[in-house]
């Protein structure tokens, strides 16, 4: 019985601080649950709610939020990333900017579409667009290129009048790529992709309890990282090839003549 009694107050000991730790492993803002559409944006880079490429993610937040989403882009395509912003009922003018980085938190530039819009005052919707450019499998350390790895996609609203921070918005972003064939492919690649948490490994902690790399990110594209090796520059280099193998074996047979030797 005085057993019984210890295992009960030690029990009722734990429970109080059984709570903090239900919290602390409760999901973070950007988290999701399995395959759903993720429904929350995260509030920094590190709280990117990550998304796989073609899914549809949507999140309710106030103006004045900034919110954050990630996605996997490998080498060799070009991403597309789309929002659109639903507004109150009654607002003033707004202007919602669509901002993309890479994995080393570089801002990437747009080659196509507005990722800066301004929604006038009886507006009920803002749509936002961003096409990067091609993401390159390698680059000079001073440039400016995008590479294969995790992108942060940055929604907000500049410049908001102070009578509309504080109101509900619904966000929606999707971002897709497209496939550019051997015309982007480069000699050169990444020893690994921009990632987060690939270079954060230590001696003691190389390995998780399942035996794999311990990597912050779990979002990778479709085949994995570098998936897109082959592509038709293989295709162009070895009908080069064969063609300049035919060239030289006729122009042989047009040069070497009959063989026999001239008449005097």
């Amino acid at each position: 019985m005085r057993i019984a009694g210890v295992v009960g107050a030690a029990l009722l000991a734990l429970g109080p601080a059984a709570g903090p730790a239900a919290a602390d492993a409760s999901p973070s803002p950007g988290a999701s649950d399995g395959d759903a559409a993720p429904t929350r944006a995260g509030t920094s880079f590190r709280t990117a709610t990550e998304i796989d490429q073609g899914q549809r993610a949507t999140a309710r937040a106030s103006a004045g939020d900034y919110l954050y989403w990630s996605f996997p882009a490998d080498a060799g395509r070009r991403p597309t990333v789309r929002a659109t912003v639903r507004l109150p009922d009654t607002h003033a003018a707004e202007t919602w900017q669509l901002d993309v980085y890479d994995g080393l938190r570089r801002r990437q530039a747009c080659q196509y579409g507005a990722n800066t819009r301004t929604a006038a005052a009886d507006a009920s919707s803002v749509e936002l667009a961003c096409v990067l450019r091609t993401v390159r499998a390698w680059s000079e350390p001073w440039a400016n290129d995008p590479l294969p790895g995790t992108y942060y996609v940055r929604l907000t609203a500049v410049g908001l009048p102070a009578s509309d921070r504080g109101l509900r918005v619904d966000a929606e972003v999707r971002a897709d790529s497209e496939d550019m064939g051997g015309a982007a492919a480069v000699d050169g690649s990444l020893a690994e992709p921009l990632v987060p948490g690939v270079a954060m490994e230590t001696e003691e902690a190389e390995e998780t309890d399942s035996g794999t790399p311990a990597v912050l990110s779990a979002v990778e594209p479709d085949g994995g990282w570098a998936s897109g090796w082959w592509s038709d520059r293989w295709v162009w280099t070895a009908a080069g090839g064969a063609l300049a193998a035919l060239a030289g074996v006729g122009g042989y047979a047009l040069t070497r003549g009959s063989g026999r030797p001239p008449r005097p």
